[in-house]
């Protein structure tokens, strides 16, 4: 038998082994070495979808397609900067975070946002993994994958911060245990957008199409600093 097709036959054994015992093997990190160099992918990630609603944000509006409205249009905004962009889904559907957490550490993405909103609060609401940081190891355990991407998580919501900030929008700051965020092999933040301030006596809701853009754009700002820090990195 090639050695290519033994390798297969070894791959396949091993995360079947993992997928008759209903288990999730680990995730493995990006490969280091003399590789190709990589486009600078950034995964969207839309929470919810299908029968997991998420949060009511108004008497006609979910969570769920709030959320994927805005990610399309992130995607689009991201593209047309020059990004690489994956999104997890792009319909009404919901994906377990296992699924989410698998087709983000594939693409070996350098950002992965994870989209959240919420009629709480106000402003935009920025989470890295409550993890402990550990070094990178050749197999990381898939509850705690992203222990080893943590400290570049909590940059890449640093640069974020700043964007939002320059652009008058209220942040604020948390670590959480969440999933699939604890299993992202990548520098990842949890971003939930709320509310904006009231404007005056006015409540300015979710859906206000200026506000929307001004998140949107500030997230784009945020990325493409992102992408030039790490362009500096050896």
């Amino acid at each position: 038998m090639p050695l290519i097709d033994l390798r297969r036959g070894l791959v396949f054994l091993f995360f079947g082994v993992f997928s008759l015992n209903g288990q999730q093997p680990p995730a493995t990190p990006p490969p280091a070495g003399n590789q190709l160099p990589q486009p600078f992918t950034v995964v969207l990630d839309a929470a919810h979808g299908g029968h997991d609603t998420g949060a009511h944000l108004s008497e006609k509006l979910e969570e769920k397609d709030y959320v994927l409205d805005f990610t399309v249009q992130l995607r689009s905004t991201l593209a047309a900067h020059g990004f690489a962009v994956t999104t997890t889904r792009e319909m009404d559907v919901n994906l377990p975070p296992s699924r989410r957490a698998e087709v983000a550490n594939h693409r070996e993405a350098a950002a992965c946002l994870l989209l959240h909103a919420t009629a709480s609060g106000h402003g935009i609401h920025l989470y890295t993994s409550s993890l402990a940081p550990t070094s990178l190891i050749p197999f990381l355990p898939w509850d705690s994958a992203q222990s080893a991407y943590v400290q570049q998580s909590v940059r890449l919501s640093s640069e974020l911060n700043s964007a939002l900030t320059h652009a008058q929008l209220p942040v604020s700051l948390g670590r959480t245990s969440l999933l699939p965020l604890d299993n992202l092999t990548c520098p990842a933040v949890a971003v939930e957008i709320a509310p904006p301030d009231k404007s005056g006596e006015k409540i300015i809701p979710l859906t206000d199409l200026a506000y929307q853009k001004q998140v949107l754009t500030a997230l784009v700002a945020g990325l493409e600093e992102w992408r030039h820090d790490r362009s500096l990195q050896p």
